[in-house]
């Protein structure tokens, strides 16, 4: 059977909107940054931001900027509770190229910048007994470390990657740069931080048997 031109135009419609659907999907999988993203620094050549795969435990949390806050709470002389505008604008920031590896097997090198933890640390002047910091997330979500490793590896607790300020997606407001340790350490949308005596504490997948330390160094799995 011959096709009429009504045919034609019905087949050629239908095949337009297919079209225009999967360029759709296709253009709603990158994320839409402030910023113009860089994909070098320093003669590195960096990863892009939307080379990471979405494995949070509750999706992507969406966090409210203007009643966002930070808290530094625990084993602390003074309790600080700080905005996201005060915490950009009060403490140096730092950049550094750093490479975070998933234990699915994926990688990805990024410019982080950000402030130190230990900046914020000795804001609240912890006390002597205090040799954990432990990193609570929106969702829910936690992981700890002794308190020399961020101290002494000036670890990043992120604003901003590749010159663009963290999306939702990857954590905003703020993502922790655990850098010599497994993806799983590398904490988003943090919320709170608290300073702790307990070595043994456990986050959301240390207590489901991943490694309490999380060095690359190691395997994932184990103490």
């Amino acid at each position: 059977m011959k096709n009429t031109p009504t045919k034609i135009f019905l087949l050629l419609s239908l095949q337009t909107l297919l079209t225009s659907s999967l360029i759709g999907c296709l253009q709603q999988q990158h994320i839409q940054l402030d910023a113009v993203e860089i994909r070098e620094y320093q003669g590195e050549k960096l990863s892009s931001v939307n080379d990471f795969r979405e494995n949070s435990i509750k999706g992507p949390q969406h966090i409210n900027q203007s009643t966002y806050r930070l808290k530094i709470t625990g084993l602390v002389a003074t309790q600080k509770n700080y905005s996201y505008d005060e915490i950009i604008t009060r403490f140096q920031q730092y950049k550094k190229v750093v490479t975070l590896d998933c234990v699915e097997g994926w990688s990805v090198k990024i410019l982080w910048e950000g402030i130190l933890v230990r900046d914020l640390i000795n804001q609240v002047h912890p006390d002597q007994a205090a040799n954990t910091i432990i990193f609570k997330a929106y969702d829910g979500y936690t992981t700890s470390f002794p308190l020399n490793y961020t101290i002494n590896n000036n670890i990043l607790l992120a604003y901003k990657m590749n010159n663009a300020t963290i999306p939702v997606e990857r954590g905003f407001p703020f993502q922790l740069v655990a850098e010599s340790k497994w993806g799983y350490k590398w904490i988003k949308w943090v919320t709170e931080i608290e300073l702790s005596d307990n070595l043994n504490y456990k986050g959301y997948w240390e207590s489901r048997g991943y490694s309490n330390n999380g060095g690359l160094n190691e395997s994932y799995i184990g103490k």
